[in-house]
């Protein structure tokens, strides 16, 4: 599933660090930037993952440092004022250099911390699986079904969420998603008609080989979601379909006459 955010700045250095390099915890050195920089930007100013150094928005040790030692301004004109600014800053960085093992130290800490909440989250939600919905997580082979069960736990305030449901398939296959919603019976008689729910993924460039392959490969989670999200009242269908691909008759693209879609 793609993974995004649209508050960055809610992300704290150490969940980004622990999701993305979770082995190289032990190596990351920190600079401590000020929380000036809080104020309009995120806090992780900059990364380098070769070096595995990071520059955060946030105070380090030296701020405990009482504030008449960096700075003294009193009765000075322009030019000593501009010298005594280049001087403090000349300071601060020698300064934010000699704290640098002590914050590297307590960022390390909170990393080895943002990591045993990661654990402990993991163990609970396995659990809230087994226990609640009799569903092992760990035994789930199939890629996308995993990246869904997760929200099993909230499953009773998405079924019959149908936009959620298309939101869904967007993002775990980073395409359009045409939904469609109309009526459908397995008989030719219109008095037995039910809800319809019909999704159609559209992919470019897919080959042949590849097409069958991720048709196989969604079996699982069309089954999985519904099973789970959608009522049972409601018949839903998920289907793979190539950009401007004409129905094909005998296809699962083509409708039977028992089916009256809307878009």
């Amino acid at each position: 599933m793609k993974r995004t955010s649209q508050n960055l700045s809610e992300i704290s250095a150490e969940m980004l660090i622990n999701y993305l390099y979770p082995e190289m915890e032990e190596r990351w050195k920190v600079q401590n930037m000020g929380t000036f920089y809080r104020n309009y930007n995120r806090d992780v100013l900059t990364y380098d993952e070769e070096n595995a150094e990071i520059q955060v928005a946030r105070d380090g040790f030296q701020k405990l440092l009482p504030q008449g030692m960096l700075f003294t301004t009193r009765n000075k004109n322009h030019e000593d004022l501009r010298n005594s600014i280049n001087e403090q800053n000349a300071k601060m960085r020698l300064l934010r250099d000699l704290f640098q093992p002590f914050d590297t130290f307590a960022f390390r800490r909170r990393l080895a911390v943002e990591r045993q909440i990661s654990q402990l989250l993991d163990t609970k939600l396995h659990y809230l699986l087994s226990t609640y919905f009799h569903y092992d997580l760990s035994k789930e082979e199939n890629p996308y079904v995993r990246e869904v069960a997760v929200l099993l736990p909230f499953v009773s305030d998405m079924r019959g969420d149908f936009m959620f449901i298309r939101n869904l398939l967007s993002s775990l296959f980073e395409c359009e998603v045409q939904c469609f919603q109309g009526r459908y019976s397995n008989y030719d008689n219109t008095r037995s008609w039910i809800p319809m729910m019909q999704y159609e993924l559209l992919i470019e460039h897919l080959t042949n080989e590849e097409y069958n392959k991720l048709s196989k490969d969604m079996e699982p989670l069309i089954q999985f979601i519904t099973e789970w999200f959608v009522p049972a009242e409601v018949h839903c269908e998920i289907m793979l379909k190539w950009h401007q691909q004409p129905p094909l008759t005998g296809k699962n693209l083509t409708l039977n006459y028992n089916t009256e879609l809307n878009k």
